[in-house]
């Protein structure tokens, strides 16, 4: 079992974070997870839409393909 986690371990995990890797580059992570964020957002939220026009377009042509 993993043990309880709160702020003061955390805190002390990205200060070593930070002294291994340093601000610049830190940053460019930071920068890079939240682009693939993005990324991954804009990726379901396109596939909701097809799979959504997709319904649309089985109910209007009677349920054949």
């Amino acid at each position: 079992m993993l043990p309880n986690v709160g702020w003061p371990e955390l805190l002390l995990v990205f200060a070593i974070v930070l002294l291994l890797f340093g601000p610049q580059r830190l940053a460019g992570v930071g920068a890079a997870l939240g682009k693939a964020m993005r990324e991954f957002r804009r990726g379901l939220t396109e596939s909701a839409k097809e799979d959504a026009e997709e319904d649309t377009d089985t109910r209007h042509s009677g349920g054949r393909s």
